[in-house]
């Protein structure tokens, strides 16, 4: 397997309606995040024990809650909150 991300349930659900530059930002941090897990779990695939807990990550002033499932070799955006509007 290969290591990815991916928004749950999808893209329109967890980040419809946010501005394109903080998606592209959380899209930047998303691929550093699975870049990370990678390096941590050399073969996910294999991985035994619970997954890592949700965590929250500041992204140009807007947050984001992922989490890891290492044996999927996944890391899941689940939830986007953008910066309020100036």
């Amino acid at each position: 397997m290969t290591w990815s991300w991916e928004y749950l349930p999808d893209e329109a659900q967890v980040a419809g309606g946010c501005p394109a530059d903080f998606l592209t930002a959380v899209e930047h941090r998303a691929a550093e995040l699975v870049r990370a897990a990678e390096a941590l779990y050399l073969d996910g695939t294999i991985y035994q024990g619970s997954g890592e807990p949700m965590r929250y990550l500041d992204v140009t002033g807007g947050l984001l809650a992922y989490y890891v499932v290492p044996r999927l070799e996944l890391v899941v955006i689940c939830q986007v909150t953008p910066p309020p509007a100036m």
